[in-house]
């Protein structure tokens, strides 16, 4: 097994002593980066980016050799499971990710498969070439993070045909055609499984589902829509035999509501945004999960002082770091691409610096 200079994001999510609270970024790969935006033009499109590996290993390293991150993440996109199942991806200038063939219908649903992973080999090949390049004289500098949106998250792209304002294609379907929903959500579901399972066996270290619109539903609909579908991904994750040592985090954004119900998911951390309290999250779920987040990402905007402040206010929130209980910093959602990249090395230093104090002492 390959040695890690830097174990700190593992253990904070196992909840295992650590000297510091760690810190990564979602979307830290990305525009806000001008090395991003060059080798963005040099693939001449954001999808001949993330599917040749040498690009997306290239973007992948690039916050990690800027700034001193705990963690990796794997440079993909959330939108490559349903592109895989023949939906025909495409990004539109100025629009985001449109589908040419949307599921709506009961053929559309009937004919849904999960796809061969050997149609997603781009994403596991890039996994394999980033823990290579991660390597410093045998040893890895940070682990290595691999993703998926939720079933319901892609669920919502595939119904929509893209992205949405009020997700009302989709949401009559569940009132409606609950049947026809159910039925998208569980081939997602499975379908996710695996691709995750895959990125495991090809090198990540640690895998988040990014629920990113979880948050839109009602209070019952989540559970049945989202959650139970999220957990049924956890689990197949957790039986897989290579992934016995590999932390699950789930994020739902906008769920801060139901931190309890996705606490007994069975995953290892719950990412949260800015409109849940650091430290009556903590409360609610004791010390059955460990907690990531979740500075509002326009803090970032700020000059380096005030993110200063922001930080110190949410490890104060979250409180000292004792035995069971493990936080790793990061935001609430992703970093936005007007985001000064100074700011990030402020944000970072401010991390490491100030979350010493929160840690119990005598700590490795």
């Amino acid at each position: 097994m390959t040695s890690l200079a830097n174990d700190t994001f593992l253990r904070a999510l196992r909840r295992q002593p650590t000297a510091y609270t760690p810190v990564w970024l979602m979307r830290q790969a990305g525009r806000y980066l001008p090395e991003y935006n060059a080798t963005r033009a040099r693939a001449g499109s954001f999808l001949a980016l993330a599917q040749n590996p040498d690009f997306a290993t290239e973007v992948t390293l690039q916050p990690i050799d800027r700034y001193p991150l705990d963690a990796a993440i794997l440079f993909s996109d959330i939108l490559t499971v349903p592109d895989a199942m023949g939906l025909g991806l495409r990004f539109e200038a100025g629009e985001g990710p449109k589908f040419e063939r949307p599921v709506r219908t009961e053929a559309d649903v009937a004919r849904l498969a999960v796809p061969d992973m050997d149609a997603l080999r781009y994403v596991f090949d890039a996994v394999g070439q980033i823990r290579r390049a991660l390597l410093r004289d045998g040893v890895q500098r940070v682990p290595l993070i691999g993703f998926s949106g939720s079933p319901w998250t892609l669920a919502c792209y595939m119904v929509e045909g893209g992205g949405s304002d009020d997700y009302r294609t989709v949401k009559t379907m569940l009132y409606a055609r609950p049947d026809l929903l159910h039925r998208i959500l569980a081939v997602n579901a499975d379908a996710v499984a695996q691709y995750l399972t895959a990125q495991i066996d090809a090198g990540a270290q640690a895998v988040m589902v990014f629920d990113s619109w979880g948050g839109v539903l009602a209070d019952g609909a989540f559970g049945e829509f989202s959650l139970a579908y999220s957990q049924r991904v956890v689990q197949a994750i957790q039986r897989h035999p290579g992934a016995a040592d590999v932390p699950v985090i789930l994020f739902t954004k906008g769920g801060g509501q139901w931190l309890e119900a996705m606490a007994d998911t069975g995953a290892d951390a719950l990412g949260l945004d800015w409109t849940t309290n650091l430290g009556q999250a903590r409360a609610r779920v004791g010390q059955r999960v460990a907690l990531q987040g979740n500075l509002d990402p326009a803090v970032l905007f700020a000059p380096p002082a005030a993110i200063e402040r922001e930080v110190q206010r949410l490890l104060h929130s979250f409180g000292r770091v004792d035995a069971g209980a493990g936080h790793v910093f990061n935001l609430g959602h992703g970093i936005s691409q007007f985001t000064p990249p100074e700011h990030v090395a402020a944000l970072v230093e401010a991390v490491h610096t100030h979350s010493r104090a929160w840690h119990a002492p005598a700590q490795g």
